[in-house]
């Protein structure tokens, strides 16, 4: 699969939930392609001052639901194709947490570990450039993403209210928040995620409190999982952490926030104290209640997924399960928390920030972890509902949930 093109694999996608839900053949066309799409060509100045030309692309996969929103990728890897993949992809993410917006994305085909600050900056400003006339609070809003961080934000949304002339903090999410950025943002992913874990465990009679979890990636999203999952749900037993170096284990647990400290202080998991190594893929394997994959793509395949010990799957990362191996677990009675689901909340409280900052008031830490366990509870139960009801896994229930949404607002607008 991971060969495939990934906007292949998201047409796929739809075209199975398209299907169940017996969508007509002008909405489903309609939903397999992107309303607008823009490619650019971004000179910019290096600092030994040779110009080298950028390419850098926007998606804006479909509005029907209100403005398109969507990270800023910079990879050396980048193309139309997999920026398309992840507008649609956020298309659906956005309607299945049912926030009023559709799904956009942008990517620059570069390397910016081989890139300084200043180079940075020029090509976040340039690229602003070329793609302000585009964007817009109500048109369409970026974020950060793979290899963008809130000080690329900032230059951006400094650059468009440069090109205005105005104070335009809603343009671009994800932002430092002495500029205009939201409480809560940091940790949103994971959050988001725990919270469907909670409501999860409830419906299969799971204790999460004296539930076991290993968690595969030890980022961001990794990291904020290990210590929330305790915090969230009254306690818990962390028996195993993995990165890309590799892994540790102790079936007595783990403790929670001095294996985060290790990770940040050795930029390793590995050697962490009173630990045993393990692999990544043994790790999967784990006799664990709770499974957070928070790493990379198709890591359950259809050779693993007979394997997989755990009750509860909770993708943290993107596209973490193969579709045969979706098949494969939903047999075998796991629940998988679909990506695009499990890992909403970012995009949640990105749209919190958009409208803290439309209506220039902002919100306590309170707030944000109020409104943002409100948003993924509904979108688990919406989604468990359509699954029991309609006899298909969650990945294919949650796309059935968001496929609706989406075509019921193309309609009502007349499109199709």
């Amino acid at each position: 699969m991971s060969e495939m093109n990934p906007f292949l694999i998201a047409q796929q996608q739809l075209d199975e939930a398209a299907k169940k839900l017996g969508l007509d053949p002008a909405t489903h066309e309609l939903l397999r392609w992107p309303q607008r799409e823009f490619r650019y060509t971004v000179p910019i100045k290096l600092d030994n001052g040779r110009t080298k030309i950028f390419h850098a692309y926007r998606v804006q996969y479909n509005s029907a639901r209100g403005p398109t929103k969507g990270g800023l990728r910079w990879h050396p890897d980048e193309t139309i194709d997999t920026v398309r993949a992840l507008a649609a992809w956020m298309t659906w993410k956005c309607a299945v947490v049912n926030i009023p917006l559709g799904g956009g994305k942008g990517g620059v085909t570069c390397n910016p570990k081989e890139m300084s600050e200043g180079e940075k900056e020029r090509l976040a400003r340039g690229y602003m450039r070329v793609v302000a006339r585009e964007l817009g609070v109500h048109r369409d809003v970026p974020a950060p993403d793979v290899y963008t961080t809130p000080q690329i934000m900032a230059w951006m949304m400094d650059e468009y209210e440069a090109i205005v002339g105005n104070s335009h903090p809603g343009v671009i999410t994800g932002k430092p928040i002495a500029i205009g950025g939201s409480e809560g943002r940091g940790d949103a992913t994971a959050r988001g995620g725990v919270y469907v874990v909670r409501e999860a465990a409830r419906k299969i009679k799971l204790d999460a409190s004296k539930a076991s979890y290993a968690i595969q990636g030890f980022g961001n999203a990794g990291q904020f999982a290990a210590t929330l999952h305790t915090e969230i749900l009254g306690g818990g037993k962390l028996v195993a952490v993995s990165d890309s170096r590799g892994g540790v284990m102790n079936k007595n647990g783990i403790d929670p926030e001095a294996v985060v400290k290790y990770k940040l202080e050795t930029g390793k998991v590995e050697g962490f104290p009173g630990t045993q190594p393990i692999s990544n893929a043994d790790l999967l394997e784990l006799d664990v209640d709770v499974l957070y994959p928070a790493a990379l793509e198709g890591i359950i395949t259809e050779a693993n997924a007979g394997k997989i010990k755990a009750k509860l799957i909770c993708e943290l990362a993107n596209g973490p399960t193969t579709p045969g191996a979706d098949e494969i677990l939903h047999k075998a009675g796991k629940l998988v928390l679909p990506d695009f689901m499990a890992n909403a909340g970012g995009v949640t409280v990105s749209y919190f920030e958009q409208v803290q900052n439309t209506y220039n008031y902002y919100w306590s830490l309170e707030d944000v972890h109020q409104q943002l366990d409100r948003r993924m509870t509904d979108a688990f139960n919406a989604v468990y509902n359509t699954r029991e009801r309609a006899k298909v896994h969650m990945r294919l229930a949650a796309y059935m949930v968001a496929v609706t949404r989406v075509a019921e607002a193309c309609k009502l607008r007349g499109w199709v």
